[in-house]
């Protein structure tokens, strides 16, 4: 997908993480969020299908914004950025990490839940982080008090984020979009119920547009 990451992901507002076992269920997902009106996916590599499937889905939607998460060391990312991927997601700050991808130019967000591992990303120039596990690390509390010393970092909010929680992570102008699972289900993937992850993906972006919340304007 053309265009700047970080401003893509600032417009949706929302990142599915997913976890694939097949090219085939790649495939199928990737149809089933672009017609519930959510042009972008983060696929983890938990499985060891994750490269071809982020292959698969590149070639089958080349306007998608596709990201490879859980990258956990330098292999992983080249694996990753040699099948397409046009962004990384990390669970954790690693120097490594942060340095390949700026070595690379290309868009990270590292997994941060101190301030510490903040000042880490921002010595790499990266100054948007995932904040992960965001629910049991404190929610909206914590990214406030976060966000405080560092006003020139956004937050992408990951871990137990659900449709009834959405709107106030969404609602604070330090947080640029949300990761969650909540539509794209191990469960529903792996009982092919890809018209149920439409449904769901379009109900989420509905509550995004009718959400209009105060946080929305980056």
């Amino acid at each position: 997908m053309h265009g700047n990451v970080k401003e893509i992901i600032g417009e949706l507002k929302l990142i599915p993480v997913v976890k694939l076992d097949s090219e085939e269920d790649a495939a199928a997902l990737g149809g089933a969020l672009l017609r519930g009106g959510l042009p972008a996916v983060e696929v983890t590599f938990r499985t060891e299908a994750a490269e071809s499937c982020i292959r698969r889905m590149r070639r089958e939607y080349p306007d998608m914004l596709i990201g490879a998460g859980t990258v956990i060391c330098v292999e992983q990312a080249e694996r990753a950025l040699e099948a397409g991927a046009g962004f990384l997601v990390s669970p954790g700050t690693s120097e490594e990490l942060l340095q390949f991808a700026a070595e690379r130019q290309v868009p990270i967000f590292p997994g941060i839940c101190t301030p510490s591992e903040i000042m880490r990303a921002l010595a790499f120039g990266c100054d948007v982080v995932k904040f992960f596990p965001a629910v049991p690390y404190g929610g909206v509390k914590t990214i406030k008090a976060l966000a405080a010393p560092f006003p020139q970092v956004k937050f992408m909010p990951t871990g137990g984020i659900q449709e009834e929680n959405l709107g106030e992570f969404l609602a604070l102008p330090q947080v640029i979009a949300c990761g969650g699972s909540w539509m794209v289900k191990d469960s529903l993937i792996k009982e092919k119920q890809f018209d149920r992850i439409e449904e769901l993906t379009r109900r989420a972006m509905a509550l995004i547009k009718e959400g209009a919340y105060a946080g929305a304007g980056h």
